[in-house]
C-alpha cells in the first residue's frame, strides 16, 4: 500500500490498539502507569492511551466467537509474579500448559489481564 504523505510502500496494518473494558478506568490506567510502567500519551482530558511491548496475535478453535483474551508476555514468570507481589500485586496460582506457564492478574477495575511465559517459539521479531 502507497503511503501518500511519503510515496513508499508500507504495510496496510502498521499496528493494533487493544481496549480494556474497566468498571474503575482510572485505576486500571494507574495500574498500567504505576505498577507496570508502561509509558503513555494523553489524548486529551487524561485518556492515557498506553504504548505496548511487541505483540502477536493467536486465533484459537472456540465454541463461541467474540471471546477476546489479553496475555501479556514475560521471559521468566516467577520473577514477574515477584516483582508483581512487591508492589502489592496478586495472581492466580500457575497453571501449566502444552504451550506455555501462565497466571492471571487482577486489574483493581475488577477485570483479569494473562501473564503468560510461552514455551513456543514468538512472532515477535518477525518482520511485517
Amino acid at each position: 500500500m502507497e503511503n501518500l504523505r511519503s510515496g513508499k510502500t508500507t504495510p496496510m496494518i502498521f499496528g493494533a490498539h487493544v481496549i480494556v473494558y474497566s468498571k474503575d478506568a482510572a485505576a486500571d490506567r494507574a495500574f498500567l502507569r504505576d505498577v507496570l510502567r508502561f509509558t503513555s500519551v494523553d489524548a486529551g482530558h487524561g485518556w492515557l492511551i498506553f504504548a505496548l511491548p511487541p505483540a502477536e496475535v493467536a486465533v484459537h478453535p472456540a465454541e463461541e466467537n467474540d471471546r477476546p483474551e489479553l496475555y501479556l508476555m514475560c521471559d521468566d514468570l516467577r520473577a514477574a509474579i515477584a516483582v508483581l507481589a512487591e508492589k502489592g500485586v496478586q495472581c492466580t496460582e500457575v497453571q501449566e500448559a502444552r504451550w506455555g506457564s501462565i497466571v492471571k492478574v487482577r486489574l483493581p477495575g475488577g477485570g483479569e489481564v494473562g501473564l503468560y511465559q510461552p514455551k513456543h517459539p514468538t512472532a515477535l521479531n518477525l518482520a511485517n
